[in-house]
């Protein structure tokens, strides 16, 4: 069936947010003109109101409403150590640890060069800086277990070094409370391979 412009054009802004296939970006159309319209409402003021005001940190790419992310503005926070990530859900994801003090830098995605995303799109020049400042001593590179991931840490890696700066990197294996038969292959190898002495 073929749908009118607007409702059309609604359906492929949906399509746009991560794992909505047309089937589902359809439902939510139709539940917002439908039944929810003044959640509609408060949703496109909303997103319009952070259209308008959030951007990026000027120091880590963080997303925020200041020139400095509250990461960046706090004074207690280890500028020693500094936590290289693929995206803002990541910051969210370490910080909600409690286990993190140091600083973070947003490279925004992971090197990719079938899609066109190289060092200048994860602004590795920004990055660069920060390291030539002398103040960071390691670089926690805490990008994900992808082949992407792990290019773009050997990337970060090999720039560490370059600037005297020690390198290191999350690890990767088994859950706390995980169990064995449940694991997959690749983390079992990636385990295996970090293993450490007791």
């Amino acid at each position: 069936m073929k749908h009118s412009p607007h409702l059309a054009a609604l359906i492929e802004a949906l399509r746009t947010l991560p794992g909505v296939g047309p089937k589902t970006a359809q439902r939510m159309a139709f539940h917002l003109l439908q039944e929810g319209r003044p959640g509609a409402r408060a949703l496109a003021q909303a997103l319009a109101a952070a259209l308008d005001s959030v951007s990026r940190c000027r120091r880590c790419r963080m997303l925020t409403e200041g020139e400095l992310c509250v990461i960046c503005a706090a004074a207690q926070r280890d500028a020693a150590l500094l936590c290289a990530v693929e995206s803002p859900a990541d910051v969210v994801a370490i910080e909600s640890s409690g286990s993190y003090r140091g600083r973070y830098f947003v490279l925004m995605g992971h090197l990719s060069p079938l899609d066109g995303i190289g060092p200048e799109q994860l602004g590795v020049r920004e990055l660069e800086a920060i390291l030539a400042e002398g103040v960071v001593r390691e670089l926690i590179i805490a990008t994900n277990s992808t082949v992407e991931g792990e290019a773009t840490a050997h990337y970060l890696s090999e720039l560490a070094g370059r600037r005297g700066v020690r390198a290191s990197r999350i690890a990767h294996g088994v859950p706390l409370g995980g169990e064995l038969e449940y694991v997959d292959g690749g983390t079992l190898a990636h385990a295996l391979a970090g293993r450490q002495s007791l």
